[in-house]
């Protein structure tokens, strides 16, 4: 790549060198196996992404080599460079600390670390890293080791590199903690949203109505004129999903019936688009199962057990999903609602000795808090308004968390250049 207006409007009295030479080599590689029995603090990819920190686990359950951090030393991931997978990994007290050897570990006693961090964090660093990855996927985007430190840069003085360190410490506090307040917001929707649904489908909405014990204690009371039943006395039938064969010919390319899988259950009250859809031959041939439109669709198997959501049009499923057709005097989003209220006690009803799963008899018999049809109905329009309420507040939240996010970002990048006004 050319390196032809990469160094432009930097200071002019800032010292042009590559990264490496202000680096010295480091890299210790260690087996897990040496730590056996022992727990370790553990920088993996997904865990700097998600805390920005180690993990304290078990050597036992780490399977590859890792990096040996003995020192203060600033890793920078080469995957996905979009993703700034960036931390300083701190030797972590008695815990032998490791680092994912996808990491290109950097020390130095020539410049800064905390700039140094910002640096490689900056989004001209970002565009010049992704631009000469090794992938041409985009999810799984490859920088080599050598092109991250032998990083040409404008080097500035050290005392204007802890100048501008402690300026982004400060700043970057301070707009980290305006976002976690936001997010802290999103979090009290997403409770708020559960508490009115979960009020609305055991309380119903009129809050003088005469009460009665259900006879359940995880339901507790329920209006006097509503009924607990068991689901099976609102679906006319409870079916599971299937699979076509791979050896009995290709049924999804140029598919147009939705087939779910538990990997489309979002959250959501209704499905979304589904990634696959099958051709009508796995029907004709029994190789699949059609569900008509409003079907209740509850996942019945995995780590997703529990899951439900209701599918607006006709559609299918794989065989981890069952299918629930409500009778005529239900209203299906009714059900989806309070199965979604009560998903910890749905899967109570899975448990078993192997395996928890919910087949069809026992999806028929988890207790179901039953008012009438047109009280069913209100119930849904009343969620429905309620989320588009809430969905409303949280688009503009995370509106707000996107600005601040680029305005984080920016202000990275002004700093390390240079670029703001006292810091040079």
């Amino acid at each position: 790549m050319s390196d032809t207006g990469w160094l432009e409007d930097f200071p002019d009295e800032w010292r042009e060198l590559r990264a490496d030479f202000l680096c010295y080599p480091y890299r210790e590689t260690v087996s897990p196996e040496r730590f056996e029995g022992r727990l370790v603090a553990h920088y993996s990819i997904p865990q700097v992404q998600e805390t920005g920190g180690p993990l304290i686990e078990p050597a036992d359950d780490i399977d590859s080599a890792k990096l040996l951090i003995r020192k203060p030393t600033l890793l920078v991931s080469k995957l996905n460079p979009r993703k700034k997978t960036i931390c300083i990994a701190e030797p972590q007290g008695d815990f032998p600390t490791l680092a994912s050897g996808e990491f290109v570990p950097i020390q130095s006693d020539q410049f800064d670390q905390r700039y140094a961090f910002y640096l490689w964090a900056s989004e001209k660093v970002t565009d010049r890293l992704s631009a000469i990855v090794q992938s041409a996927t985009r999810s799984h985007q490859r920088v080599n080791p050598d092109d991250i430190l032998k990083l040409p840069w404008k080097w500035p003085p050290l005392a204007t590199q802890k100048r501008i360190a402690a300026f982004l410490d400060k700043k970057i506090a301070q707009i980290d903690a305006l976002i976690g307040k936001k997010q802290t917001l999103l979090d009290r929707l997403v409770e708020k949203r559960q508490a009115i649904i979960t009020q609305a489908v055991t309380k119903g909405l009129n809050l003088a109505a005469p009460m009665k014990d259900s006879g359940i204690e995880w339901l507790g009371q329920i209006p006097a004129h509503w009924e607990v039943v068991p689901l099976r006395r609102m679906a006319t039938t409870v079916v599971t999903g299937r699979t076509p064969p791979a050896a009995a010919g290709d049924f999804f390319t140029d598919g147009t019936i939705p087939w779910f899988t538990p990997g489309d259950f979002s959250g959501d009250i209704v499905l979304g688009g589904a990634e696959k859809f099958l051709t009508e031959d796995a029907f004709t041939e029994g190789l699949a199962v059609r569900y008509p439109t409003n079907v209740v669709l509850l996942v019945g198997i995995g780590a997703t057990l529990g899951k439900v959501a209701l599918a607006p049009s006709e559609c299918s499923s794989n065989q981890q999903i069952n299918a629930i057709a409500v009778s005529d005097i239900d209203d299906p989003t009714y059900l989806t609602l309070f199965l979604q209220a009560f998903r910890d006690e749905v899967r109570m009803v899975a448990s078993g000795n192997t395996l928890p799963i919910l087949n069809q008899d026992k999806t028929k018999s988890i207790l179901i808090a039953r008012p009438p049809r047109l009280e069913q109905q209100q119930i849904s329009s009343y969620a429905a308004a309620t989320d588009r309420e809430i969905e409303l507040l949280t688009s503009r939240i995370r509106t707000s968390i996107g600005l601040l996010t680029e305005r984080r970002s920016a202000l990275i990048t002004a700093a390390v250049t240079g670029q703001i006004e006292g810091l040079q």
